[in-house]
């Protein structure tokens, strides 16, 4: 139920008339209808908007006119249309823009124009969008994502013409990097950058699995990787550091036959058979 708030005065003077008008109609619309049963809050309302009508044409006891003409000839002219989009609750955060162009929330990742790489942003959550802001500037919006983590939105316009120009990192660098650890890291490699249909999307994967050299050894990450295949055809980093951790690629290297340099073979205590036990 609306009341046309027909005092144009915005300061407390006019505070004891609009409580005024409040009792009034709790008098002449809702004593009214103490009484009178409904079976329904839809019947109430009927009930409540004619009795509210009547009383807004009611003529006024000392000024001319009533309710109803103040508000079309004083009121009315001065009202603004409704926001052509109701107000959607947000929340914000301040994201920084990563080398491949992109953000994350809430582990999806949305993309930003390449300029902005390295800095931070503002990000505007809703349930239905993502906004992007850098200082008071929106300059880009995404539908949000929803369901697996790890899903990509992607703008072209947002990408580098060639990305070498922001990036030292690009597809044929991991493929090499990759051959230097064995054949099964590369084939992981490059089964990941194949498998997503913006090749920069990969970049953070495969980065992430060779560095585990780093905290392993080559020796190990080549091994994780073959057992990973084995599994999976285009294992992810989780599926390897796991391997990893699990002490599934211990290995052992022996000597083979001269038309060969090494090979990585499990050792005994990988299937429970060591002698102390």
């Amino acid at each position: 139920m609306i009341l046309p708030f027909y005092q144009q005065n915005t300061d407390p003077k006019g505070k004891a008339s609009v409580e005024g008008t409040v009792g009034k109609v709790s008098t002449d619309i809702l004593a009214r209808l103490r009484n009178k049963p409904f079976h329904s809050v839809y019947e109430a309302n009927e009930h409540v908007q004619e009795q509210l009508e009547a009383f807004n044409k009611k003529p006024f006891q000392k000024r001319r006119g009533s309710r109803f003409e103040v508000f079309f000839s004083e009121e009315k002219p001065y009202l603004q249309p409704l926001p052509r989009t109701p107000y959607i609750y947000g929340e914000w955060k301040i994201a920084k823009v990563q080398y491949h162009y992109h953000i994350s929330v809430d582990k999806m990742l949305y993309s930003v124009p390449y300029q902005f790489i390295g800095q931070k942003v503002k990000v505007r959550m809703t349930h239905h969008l993502i906004e992007i802001f850098s200082g008071q500037s929106r300059i880009c919006s995404h539908k949000r994502l929803h369901g697996h983590p790890g899903q990509y939105s992607t703008i072209e316009d947002h990408m580098p013409e060639k990305h070498r120009q922001v990036s030292d990192w690009n597809g044929d660098r991991f493929i090499s990097w990759s051959k230097k650890i064995g054949e099964s890291t590369q084939t992981v490699i490059e089964r990941l950058l194949s498998s997503y249909k913006i090749e920069q999307q990969a970049y953070n994967g495969c980065r992430s699995i060779l560095k585990l050299a780093d905290k392993y050894s080559s020796q190990e990450l080549e091994v994780a990787c073959t057992k990973a295949l084995s599994i999976v055809y285009a294992p992810r980093y989780k599926n390897i550091k796991l391997i990893l951790q699990s002490k599934q690629s211990e290995i052992e290297q022996v000597p083979l036959k001269d038309d060969q340099t090494h090979a990585f073979l499990r050792g005994s205590h990988y299937f429970g058979k060591d002698d102390d036990k």
